[in-house]
């Protein structure tokens, strides 16, 4: 049994199950709390990042070197094209996505959540209570700010993000008007690698994340509603819908099934 360590929230840990599933791999998800679980990923891989995929005594570190090994060890449905060009361009652009797409990505996540009340408190438990939603509501968002320099983001930081990933989302939209696929007819690792990398921008309709809370069709204000856009997230929830298995949510404190839909296992350190 595949065993994936990984944040259910990170979009490259995303990746990594959105390609499982369009291999139809069976695979039991480790979640790794952030700090001292990932002391426990450390042990096993060397270093504290995820996702990390563990097959057997096979243990691979980084979403796009998890893809390599799938597509070596279990190469049907292979995703990346054997011809040069084909091959080419596929690499290119799974390599563009996880630099261009993956960080502005987070960094305009969390510059939503900084400045648009409505949508930091949608991301609370639906059980939260009505008096905390009211705060978090009313949150300053210069303290917010803070919170983001300590992170690592700026303000003007997480600006230029967002504005690139308008450019971004506009060239893809483009690609894809006439083809059905990124790189030509067929799916490669680009398509899921970008499909998976905007989930954060614009989550799908369907459950696919195995959260407390719901996430089903919300997005980056400016981003999600743009209609410009709304191309590029038709053509991503298609792949979603072809390729990845949703959450059920009725059997989400069932934690013993051992398909990539089950409820996370949590590390545990002695």
């Amino acid at each position: 049994m595949l065993e994936l360590y990984q944040f259910e929230l990170s979009q490259f840990s995303e990746k990594v199950r959105l390609i499982l599933d369009y291999k139809g791999l069976e695979y039991k998800k480790v979640e790794v709390t952030p700090g001292i679980g990932q002391l426990e990923v450390y042990k096993i891989s060397g270093q504290r990042q995820v996702p990390v995929l563990k097959d057997g005594d096979t243990v691979v570190a980084d979403s796009t070197e998890i893809a390599l090994y799938l597509d070596r060890k279990y190469p049907e449905k292979p995703l990346i094209p054997t011809d040069g060009v084909a091959r080419g361009k596929c690499l290119l652009m799974e390599e563009w996505a996880d630099e261009s797409l993956g960080l502005k990505g987070r960094k305009a996540f969390f510059h939503a959540l900084n400045h648009y009340p409505s949508f930091r408190s949608s991301f609370l438990p639906e059980n939260t209570p009505d008096i905390l939603k009211t705060f978090v509501n009313a949150f300053p968002s210069e303290i917010m700010d803070v919170f983001s320099l300590g992170v690592g983001f700026g303000k003007d930081v997480l600006k230029e993000a967002e504005k690139g990933l308008k450019q971004d989302l506009e060239a893809l939209t483009l690609i894809l008007h006439d083809q059905p696929y990124l790189t030509g007819d067929k799916p490669t690792l680009a398509d899921l690698t970008v499909a998976a990398l905007t989930t954060i921008i614009k989550f799908p309709s369907v459950a696919y994340y195995d959260l407390d809370i719901n996430l089903e069709g919300k997005g980056i204000p400016g981003l999600a509603d743009n209609s410009a856009y709304e191309p590029f997230f038709t053509w991503r929830d298609r792949i979603y819908a072809d390729f990845r298995q949703p959450v059920d949510k009725s059997n989400r404190n069932n934690s013993s099934g051992n398909s990539g839909d089950s409820k996370p296992t949590t590390i545990e350190i002695e």
